[in-house]
């Protein structure tokens, strides 16, 4: 009896596929060194997850974009190849900056709660680890920022409680000056009134009922 032949399809349920992914990833970088090693050759495998994470092996001591660099340089006649590269170059380069812009908490959270958090690779965990303390460092920068803020909005909001409590002040000071020029003046008056003899005031008095 033949053997059956094998589907090739999306394995629908997650468990299984992320188990699989893991168990054939391993062995397609296991084949890279193996090649690398048998034939003297360089070997370069790039793989992104479903979730977005990077793994790669170089079987050179080079760094990834330079073999990038060293690939494009053969492909440089071929616009549509070189645009390719030039956007691979690119992603990789801001992939550190590319974690900080999605939100990092959900993606840990969501790793979480995969039913197989506890057959993930230790690459796979450390991963993990360094997401979240991507989201921690995350989170405070941004509590340190907004108490930053809260203070200094504090700061400002005294100043103008400082400000409108000085020309407070000062309209009382005016208002107690005119008072007080207004009361001496009527004293003025009540005084000089006072020292006029009776029989004028009298008639001054008989000269205003005339009128």
């Amino acid at each position: 009896m033949g053997r059956r032949k094998l589907v090739i399809k999306r394995i629908e349920d997650k468990s299984a596929r992320q188990v699989t992914f893991t168990k054939r990833r391993n062995g397609l970088i296991k084949k890279a060194k193996e090649l690398a090693v048998l034939c003297d050759v360089d070997v370069n495998v790039i793989i992104f997850s479903s979730r977005g994470k990077l793994y790669h092996y170089c079987s050179s001591s080079n760094s990834l974009p330079d073999i990038l660099r060293r690939y494009h340089s053969h492909v440089e006649a071929e616009p549509s190849a070189s645009a390719g590269i030039c956007q691979t170059q690119e992603h990789y380069s801001n992939y550190a900056s590319c974690l900080s812009c999605r939100e990092l908490l959900q993606i840990v959270e969501r790793d979480l709660r995969e039913p197989d958090v506890d057959n993930l690779s230790i690459t796979d965990l450390v991963h993990l680890e360094e997401q979240l303390q991507a989201a921690i460092m995350r989170a405070r920068s941004t509590k340190t920022r907004l108490m930053l803020q809260s203070i200094t909005s504090l700061h400002e909001k005294e100043k103008g409680l400082i400000e409108d409590n000085r020309l407070l002040e000062e309209k009382i000071t005016e208002n107690r000056i005119d008072v007080g020029a207004n009361e001496k003046t009527d004293f003025n008056n009540s005084a000089r009134c006072q020292m006029i003899p009776g029989h004028q005031q009298h008639g001054l008095l008989d000269l205003l009922r005339s009128k």
